[in-house]
């Protein structure tokens, strides 16, 4: 999976909607489509997107299809972002050092 198709499938508001559904644990297509404004094959198709970017995965159970996040795929977009958090907290330490030895100085 790539951060760009993983970004781009939640980039669609309806796909957004039902990928957070499945925050609380794996549902059916039927389950997901319950109080969206689309029908359930169109939530079928959200979903295929949401699978191809490696951010959900499914199985069979009976004649229905239960879908779940992706731990793995999540975990990537993660560690994309925890990159960006990195850098941002060493850039803050430096410069709260900087800060404060500048302080020092003046004294």
């Amino acid at each position: 999976m790539t951060n760009a198709r993983a970004f781009a499938a939640l980039s669609d508001p309806t796909r957004r909607q039902v990928f957070e559904r499945l925050s609380d644990g794996p549902r059916a297509v039927g389950e997901l489509a319950d109080g969206l404004p689309v029908s359930r094959p169109a939530v079928s198709q959200h979903l295929k997107v949401l699978k191809e970017a490696g951010l959900v995965t499914d199985r069979a159970e009976g004649t229905r299809r239960v879908y779940q996040i992706d731990p793995h795929g999540l975990g990537q977009i993660r560690a994309w972002f925890d990159r960006f958090w990195d850098q941002a907290l060493t850039a803050f330490a430096a410069e709260a050092e900087r800060a404060e030895r500048e302080g020092d100085d003046d004294q």
